[in-house]
C-alpha cells in the first residue's frame, strides 16, 4: 500500500504541477505524507489488525466414550 500511495501522490503532484491544480496538489501532498509516515485511513492504526495477546495455544484434553450396540 505503500508504494501505491507514493505512486498516486507522484502522480497526481505532477498532474497538479501541469494543470495548476491547487485540489490536487492537496491530495498528492496528503498520498505522499501517508507513504511517507505509513500512516492510512483516518485514525492512526485503526485499520490495522489486532495482535493477540495471549500467544498460547490452549490444549483441552477430549474425552471419548464408548458405546456399544448390543
Amino acid at each position: 500500500m505503500r508504494i501505491i500511495r507514493l505512486a498516486m501522490g507522484v502522480f497526481m503532484g505532477a498532474n497538479a504541477i501541469m494543470m495548476h491544480d491547487a485540489f490536487s496538489g492537496l491530495l498528492s501532498v496528503i498520498f505522499l505524507f501517508q507513504a511517507l509516515t505509513n500512516t492510512g485511513c483516518c485514525c492512526a492504526g485503526s485499520c490495522g489488525v489486532a495482535l493477540p495477546k495471549n500467544n498460547k495455544a490452549v490444549e483441552t484434553e477430549t474425552i471419548f466414550e464408548e458405546i456399544k450396540k448390543d
